[in-house]
């Protein structure tokens, strides 16, 4: 059993809450351990979505008067309960609700409510770094960091089960694509480009489907928290910088058994990939654990100068699987604070210990650089 690093029981002491995120990622078990004492509302239950459905004040005429919280579980499954639970706010000031989802489609409707303001809105993703007791690189790039997967003995089985049950009757169900068969292809191909520049031509083409499909294919894996777009930084006016985004899916495990990676090996071309994967997942979790209101980026400029991930717009972080980082390897970074006034320039890569280049950019082994990331020592 993991500890999860959320500090749900202080955001709620505060507010009611969302706390979005794809299935399997641990909501249900983390809310039932945290709050034991919580009426509990679990909408995949059929008898429980059926009476509610039906009969959506049951929801308010049952609770108890002294009840300080209550939960539902998978509230896009059934969006009209937000009025309910609108009204239960208003009336009580202190009963604080907790709503779950492993999709925030349907609550993007027009019209739904989305309880202006009375609630703030959380993420649960895959486990992180402290969540771990140690890093486990190959193990998070083959398995993934999904709470029931990382340790099983059949992985590679279940992650095939979760990508054929849920990436694929998830949107069928839920009628989000009319060609299930071009979705899949579309996931395949998705899954090799996972981390590269998004083109929808050429993904379009080795799906079979139409440009302006994938582009809403892509959507779809954002609603439905599969996967992140990272924007290009577009400040710098020395260097005119591209504007396409790149697109990761939300775990390392995932994207292998989509895109057929195959076995991972240390110091590989895939470990290069999968390291940026994983950087790109913990900087993505530690900005919305912390509640921290900066941009997350990368940078290319037109002349093919590169920078991995840029936040806000003081740290540029490189990553290199590589045991020795050449002068050569920093030209993004040095070309990238000519435009840009940065107060920290980091490379993140398999060297043995930190160094610092004459050049004033940290060179930081990836345990070294996770721990620092952690503890706040990277990004206040």
């Amino acid at each position: 059993m993991y500890k999860r690093f959320l500090p749900l029981e202080k955001w709620v002491a505060h507010k009611s809450l969302f706390l979005f995120g794809p299935r399997q990622t641990g909501k249900s078990t983390l809310l039932r351990q945290t709050f034991p004492e919580a009426d509990y509302y679990d909408l995949l239950e059929a008898d429980t979505f059926r009476e509610l459905s039906a009969r959506p004040e049951t929801l308010r005429q049952a609770l108890n008067p002294r009840q300080k919280l209550v939960i539902i579980d998978e509230i896009q499954k059934l969006p009209s309960l937000l009025d309910e639970v609108q009204l239960l706010l208003d009336r009580n000031k202190s009963l604080r609700v907790i709503l779950t989802g492993s999709s925030a489609r349907k609550l993007r409707r027009a019209g739904t409510n989305l309880l202006a303001g009375r609630a703030w809105t959380a993420h649960l993703y895959p486990l992180t770094t402290p969540e771990l007791e140690k890093p486990r690189l190959l193990d998070r790039f083959n398995r993934g960091s999904l709470p029931g997967i990382i340790d099983s003995p059949e992985y590679k089985e279940d992650l095939k089960a979760y990508v054929g049950t849920y990436l694929h009757e998830e949107i069928r169900a839920e009628g989000l694509t009319r060609s299930i068969e071009g979705f899949s292809r579309f996931l395949e191909v998705a899954g090799l480009a996972n981390g590269q520049q998004i083109n929808f031509t050429n993904i379009g083409n080795d799906a079979a489907v139409p440009p302006r499909t994938i582009r809403e294919h892509y959507q779809i894996l954002e609603d439905t928290l599969v996967g992140y777009a990272l924007p290009a930084y577009q400040k710098t006016l020395k260097r005119k910088p591209v504007v396409t985004a790149k697109f990761f899916f939300f775990d390392l495990g995932v994207a292998g058994t989509l895109g057929r990676w195959g076995t991972i090996e240390e110091g590989s071309e895939m470990a290069g990939r999968a390291l940026e994967h994983l950087i790109f997942l913990e900087l993505k979790c530690f900005l919305d654990y912390h509640r921290i209101d900066l941009p997350l980026t990368y940078w290319r400029s037109l002349s093919q100068f590169e920078v991995d991930f840029v936040v806000g717009d003081k740290i540029a972080i490189e990553v290199k699987s590589k045991t020795r980082v050449s002068p050569g390897e920093l030209k993004g970074l040095i070309a990238f604070s000519e435009d840009v006034a940065l107060k920290k320039r980091i490379v993140v890569c398999r060297e043995s210990r930190p160094r610092c280049t004459d050049e004033g950019i940290d060179i930081i082994p990836i345990e070294k650089f996770l721990d620092l990331l952690w503890n706040g020592e990277i990004i206040s």
